[in-house]
């Protein structure tokens, strides 16, 4: 027996490879529709067959998953899948485009299904209101042709990688961040798959989200835009993918670069799905309002809750901002006393506090802060906190009439 339940990769899975006579027939309606696909020699009436009787899942509906459902929907995907257990945010609508102001506080899920149907309504829709995990993910993966990474965590990469990997599925990556983007195909015919690219995940915090480095609000229309384009040529056999190969692009130079990805013939590969939040070195949040145990690094991480108890019981630690200075002039606390670049207190500490004066350290939503208190254990400090969560989680509950961002 092969496949991931024995412990072992199924065989690729090609969607072009399906016969053409177990492809849904195409009636009028599709014809008046997808005709200017039909007068392409390399779809065809075939091709939008291929296209009608195919299946793509699309995890998340940010700013990937934005465009690339649109396209997917207009282009005639018969089948569309989406995994995404958020809701739409007033910050979310510079870039992730599938949403609009009336569906502020709602699902994304919801949100997008309206948008997806509104500009096709032949296509089917099936929603999974969840966080991918390795409980899920091979069942929810396993009934598509090709699956669409929109994530924006390391975790979520690897997972959908390995799943993909052990299911045969053709995985089709892109990430952004502030005015640059890649894009890849992994798993498909052979060619390299995610590990190849990211054997190892960089050290937690090391490259920040698109939450705390920004990101250009046109840039992942571009990527995702991309990221279409690949899983309809999967689905249609044509063309050459990005297979091999990885896209790179600069939005401020507007200029593309490619690099050659091969497999590496040492790389085992997956087994079985694992814990990804653990294998990329993300330790678990404290309890709401409660202490957790001193990291491995030697730092206390307190949630915001157990901070401002502790404020009220008299504790007057040094607090230190260590956000970017385009975001103190977003939103500042009044209580932290100093602002310093976590890169800078990595590299200089904080000259003129005492190694055993008490620190809380605190950035956007607590990463940031995290490195900067491990490397002020490792210079000699001896009473250093974090502030899990950082100051959108002081905002959820300490300071709520402060702006988010």
């Amino acid at each position: 027996m092969t496949g991931p339940e024995a412990g072992g990769a199924s065989p690729p899975h090609d969607p072009a490879a399906r016969p053409v006579d177990s492809l849904p027939a195409l009636d009028h309606a599709d014809l008046s529709r997808y005709s200017r696909h039909l007068l392409l020699e390399e779809i065809g009436v075939e091709g939008q067959r291929r296209l009608k009787g195919g299946s793509v899942l699309c995890v998340g509906t940010g700013g990937l998953g934005s465009p690339l459902l649109l396209y997917l929907a207009a282009a005639g995907v018969g089948r569309i899948g989406i995994v995404d257990f958020d809701v739409v945010d007033e910050s979310n609508l510079q870039r992730q485009v599938i949403h609009g102001t009336s569906s502020l506080g709602q699902p994304k899920l919801e949100s997008a299904r309206r948008r997806v149907l509104d500009i096709n309504p032949r296509c089917e829709v099936e929603l999974y209101p969840v966080a991918l995990t390795s409980e899920n993910a091979l069942q929810i993966i396993a009934h598509y042709d090709v699956v669409v990474d929109g994530t924006d965590n390391f975790p979520t990469r690897y997972l959908v990688n390995d799943a993909c990997v052990l299911l045969g599925k053709p995985n089709v990556y892109g990430s952004i961040f502030k005015f640059e983007g890649q894009a890849s195909v992994f798993n498909y015919r052979g060619g390299p798959q995610y590990r190849d690219l990211y054997p190892e995940p960089p050290p937690p915090g090391l490259v920040p989200s698109c939450a705390e480095g920004g990101v250009l609000g046109v840039l992942p229309g571009v990527i995702g835009c991309i990221q279409a384009t690949e899983a309809l040529k999967i689905l249609l056999g044509v063309g050459e993918t990005l297979s091999g190969r990885l896209l790179l692009y600069d939005a401020l130079s507007m200029r593309f670069r490619e690099l050659k990805l091969r497999r590496d013939p040492t790389l085992s590969p997956p087994t079985h799905l694992i814990d990804y939040q653990a294998f990329c070195g993300i330790p678990k949040p404290p309890a709401p309002g409660q202490a957790a145990e001193a990291s491995a690094q030697g730092f206390a991480r307190l949630s915001a809750a157990a901070v401002a108890a502790r404020l009220a019981e008299g504790w007057a630690p040094h607090w230190i901002d260590v956000r970017k200075p385009q975001e103190w002039a977003i939103v500042q606390l009044a209580r932290a006393e100093r602002f310093v670049p976590h890169e800078q207190v990595v590299a200089e500490g904080l000259p003129g506090i005492d190694l055993n004066a008490p620190i809380l350290l605190q950035c956007k939503s607590g990463a940031r802060s995290a490195i900067a208190a491990a490397a002020l254990v490792a210079q000699g400090y001896t009473d250093v906190t974090n502030l899990d969560g950082g100051i959108l989680g002081w905002i959820d509950v300490v300071e709520p009439n402060l702006p988010r961002y």
